[in-house]
């Protein structure tokens, strides 16, 4: 059910792209293709000589382009933003924020809620005894191959295999 709910999250991600491209494909038309005769006419656009013409065209559909790679582009770090942590990316780059609440040492099952709204939950046997925290920092890296991601608390050098669940 989880796996479900990530692709749904990453259709939804993406559908915004896509409809951008579907828009860029509709502003290559000239302007004169992609309006009616009435909206052409009352935008004055008539008036124009064909040079004038053509050099709107040509500005409309590079603004375009450039306004849709940018859409592209946001929409891509989105989806690997929310996602990360189900899947992982190809990025070494830590997940760095802190936990909600006390950290009571590391034990099999147990939830860890953090800050940037993300949740994950303990997978391994590892064992962080004694320790009691309010909200210390944490990073979450991703291992060298495969999907596995692991917790460790600021200032100790335990980690802790996890899994995000939220």
């Amino acid at each position: 059910m989880p796996m479900l709910r990530i692709l749904i999250l990453v259709i939804a991600c993406c559908l915004p792209a896509a409809t951008v491209f579907a828009q860029q494909d509709a502003g290559q038309r000239p302007l004169e293709q992609a309006m009616s005769t009435e909206e052409f006419q009352a935008a004055g656009l008539n008036k124009l000589s064909a040079q004038e013409l053509a050099t709107l065209n040509t500005w409309l559909n590079r603004t375009i382009s450039t306004a849709s790679a940018k859409a592209a582009e946001l929409a891509e770090s989105r989806v690997q933003t929310q996602a990360r942590g189900f899947f992982n990316f190809g990025s070494d780059d830590p997940i760095v924020t802190s936990i909600v609440g006390d950290f009571r040492g590391y034990a099999r099952g147990r939830n860890y809620s953090l800050a940037n709204g993300q949740e994950w939950e303990q997978i391994d046997d590892a064992s962080l005894v004694g320790v009691r925290k309010t909200s210390p920092g944490v990073r979450i890296t991703p291992s060298v191959m495969g999907n596995a991601w692991y917790l460790q608390i600021d200032g100790y050098n335990t980690r802790a295999k996890v899994r995000r669940i939220k």
